[in-house]
């Protein structure tokens, strides 16, 4: 264990060597466009956030920077960020009132989405990712106005609820499980009023599209007491609880797409093939085989350039 921490501080600091040249590549042209590239960030992850975001900007080719300040970025992080990005809009996090849903476990991130969905197509973007390649699918989902999720697993899909806890109960091993598990084997039993034919889908919310919806956080929060209601405070209050709504509010929009796998994929360690667009390098195995600080040396040199 204490060899596997060291390795990996080691290759952390490998990553944030070579993602230091992104502040050396040219900076951000906002546009108020209608589009939002969203990020909850604090200021241990600065450097892999330029490079997620600048890397997304330069073949998106739209949008207009807005951050969610983690309670931690200091005046010189906004100094660089106001440099780098066209001066964002930065909100504290202590600003955002989350009503009958958790606090913490990125729920301030989620709600703050959905309230900017009400005027804009927001896109979120988790700062372990990079955007390697063309990205046609995220500019044709905007132009059409669909929303959009990073698929969980190659097998994910959108599905009526009863199948997705007949799913969830067939996979679940013995003894306590996730809070993600534990909601979807109860999914068959909620009801929103007003939303009948309830779907979800076992999306990744690290990259996730949010198109323009008046309804803003409605659903979100109807959804969040239901769940509370199924599993109770405690549990719902878990870690998770959060990707779990937002994959449940995308996959019950009209027409949402879920991303190829094959070009948006997340990283488990296996080689990143020819032709990825994007790439979400996971926890797990974020700096395993110096694949992410590749990604990062890769597209600082294109930006450069």
């Amino acid at each position: 264990m204490v060899r596997d921490k060291v390795m990996r501080k080691l290759r952390e600091g490998q990553f944030l060597r070579a993602a230091r040249g992104i502040l050396h590549t040219p900076p951000v042209q906002a546009a108020d466009d209608g589009v939002i590239l969203f990020s909850m960030i604090g200021t241990k992850v600065l450097l892999p956030y330029l490079v997620a975001v600048k890397s997304l900007h330069a073949h998106l080719r739209r949008g207009r920077v807005v951050i969610l300040d983690d309670g931690t970025l200091t005046a010189a992080d906004k100094a660089v960020l106001a440099r780098h990005l066209d001066h964002p809009r930065i909100i504290p996090i202590a600003s955002v009132e989350t009503g009958p849903c958790p606090r913490g476990g990125t729920w301030e991130r989620l709600l703050t989405i959905l309230d900017l969905r009400r005027d804009a197509y927001v896109i979120q973007l988790d700062s372990d990712t990079v955007t390697l390649g063309p990205v046609p699918e995220i500019a044709d989902a905007i132009a059409a106005g669909r929303s959009f999720t990073l698929r969980g697993g190659t097998d994910a899909e959108i599905l009526p609820m009863d199948e997705v806890s007949a799913r969830a109960r067939a996979s679940a091993g013995p003894g306590r499980v996730h809070v993600q598990s534990a909601i979807e084997q109860a999914m068959e039993a909620m009801a929103i009023p007003g939303h009948p034919g309830l779907r979800y889908a076992r999306g990744c919310s690290g990259f996730a599209g949010f198109a323009p919806a008046p309804s803003g956080r409605a659903l979100a929060e109807a959804f969040s007491v239901e769940a509370e209601r199924l599993i109770g405070r405690a549990r719902w209050e878990e870690w998770g609880s959060e990707q779990v709504t937002s994959n449940f509010v995308i996959a019950n929009d009209p027409d949402a797409l879920l991303l190829p796998y094959d070009r948006y994929m997340n990283y488990w360690n296996e080689p990143i093939a020819a032709g990825t667009g994007f790439a979400h390098f996971v926890g797990t195995f974020r700096y395993h085989g110096g694949a992410y600080a590749d990604a990062a040396r890769a597209v600082i040199a294109a930006l450069g350039r």
